[in-house]
């Protein structure tokens, strides 16, 4: 059967059929050639459980959040202000790509968007100020994997959803990795420029006043961020709640700075419909998927297949971890978690694993998937944004950023603690 359903997934797949309907279909194949029942008729039932969650309604908030500090034009300010801040380094404006990417991964939740948004607003810069073509991009496809580890994050919240773990301490969990990936993918880009100092462009250093002066287009995002992640971790607010906060604070900032007009209302929420319908017409296809996994027998297959080679609880995670990279190659991210989480996260607890460690884990090999082909999101959304030269630089500008998310993958397994000091010491 899991052959079956592999060669299905990306059969199916290949043929640009969208990822919710490619769900549905393998798992009303599942019920029709594996098992015994007609679980079709529940199918109704299980949309309804499904979605009439309240912990999801924190989804259209968040991407909401995101759409109104897009469209108002704060994404533009903050990334210049961060330019002035970190140009003086190796590799100059590269740096506020991935600075951006991180301030915005803070309020956003979505790494697409995120790549989206510095991408619109930094390449116009790459070919004025002389910087390398492909280094330029893959930071910028790198740094917008961020918006799924540093909290609040989508994707974190439907692991939390599915696996019954608490969104607040996987926000908690993925702070520590999400600045350390953040800091990494900075310090290679020094590396690399220092070797070979064209890849960085011109270097610009400005006066400290100036400096001080960008300072006032960074706090309103520092702010938000506070309220939000500040309010769920105090316990004066959920997820949900703490969302609707943050995007009452976003057309508060938007509004202070005359960046709010009918039409750009109008995008936000739009495009609020459009993200949000796409999340969850995955989350309830993979949830029948599942249910008919689960009914046929898939789960004790595989827990049975994973016993049968013998493997230490070090040896299952490393197999886990092969097996993440490899579907990534392939599956869009969030389908990728949601067929698997139902199969995989079970046998790493039962090996005596912390899951809130393992969703750490996830994202990081998640956030590989959005910067590796051929099914990479973050790499077309960014050549998207260039509208010249070819998608394979982007590719190769990435490479880098992926040996970057492999180090953090070993760091995680060698040193749990990373993800697990924060919800530890403040629970």
């Amino acid at each position: 059967m899991i052959g079956a359903l592999t060669i299905g997934l990306l059969g199916l797949l290949s043929l640009s059929i969208p990822v919710g309907i490619v769900l549905f279909l393998l798992g009303f194949g599942i019920d029709q050639f594996f098992s015994a029942f007609p679980l079709i008729r529940g199918l109704g039932n299980l949309v309804w459980s499904t979605s009439n969650n309240a912990t999801l309604i924190a989804i259209p908030f968040f991407v909401l959040l995101g759409e109104i500090l897009v469209r108002s034009g704060l994404a533009a300010r903050t990334y210049a202000a961060l330019d002035r801040w970190v140009s003086w380094l190796p590799g100059g404006l590269i740096h506020a790509n991935v600075a951006t990417a991180t301030m915005f991964s803070a309020t956003s939740g979505s790494s697409v968007a995120t790549a989206a948004t510095v991408a619109t607003v930094a390449m116009p810069q790459a070919e004025k100020l002389g910087y390398d073509p492909k280094l330029f991009s893959g930071a910028i496809a790198a740094g917008g994997t961020l918006g799924i580890m540093i909290p609040p994050s989508i994707n974190l919240i439907v692991y939390g959803f599915l696996t019954q773990t608490s969104i607040p301490r996987l926000f908690l969990a993925g702070l520590i990795p999400g600045i350390a990936l953040a800091l990494g993918f900075v310090l290679i880009t020094m590396i690399l420029c220092m070797i070979r100092p064209s890849l960085g462009g011109e270097r610009r250093v400005f006066p400290l006043a100036v400096m001080l002066r960008a300072l006032l287009d960074l706090i309103p995002i520092i702010l938000l961020f506070t309220v939000i992640i500040g309010t769920i971790y105090k316990g004066w607010a959920t997820p949900t709640e703490a969302a609707a906060v943050g995007v009452a604070g976003a057309l508060a900032i938007a509004g202070a700075f005359g960046g709010i007009t009918a039409q750009m209302l109008i995008d936000s929420i739009l495009g609020t419909v459009k993200i949000t319908a796409m999340i969850m017409l995955v989350v309830i296809g993979a949830s029948f998927l599942n249910f008919t996994l689960a009914s046929a027998g898939l789960g004790r297959e595989l827990q049975d297949f994973l016993t049968g080679l013998g493997l230490s609880p070090m040896g299952l995670i490393l197999v886990v971890v092969c097996i993440y990279i490899v579907l990534g190659f392939f599956i869009e991210t969030l389908s990728l978690m949601v067929v698997t989480i139902p199969i995989i996260v079970p046998l790493v607890v039962a090996q005596g694993f912390d899951p809130i460690w393992f969703g750490i884990l996830m994202i990081v090999l998640i956030e590989m998937a959005l910067i590796t082909p051929p099914v990479g999101l973050n790499l077309y959304v960014v050549q998207g944004a260039r509208q010249s030269g070819s998608m394979t630089e982007v590719m190769l500008g990435a490479i880098p950023y992926v040996l970057a998310m492999l180090m953090m993958v070993a760091a995680l397994i060698a040193f749990p603690q990373i993800a697990l000091y924060l919800p530890d010491a403040l629970q």
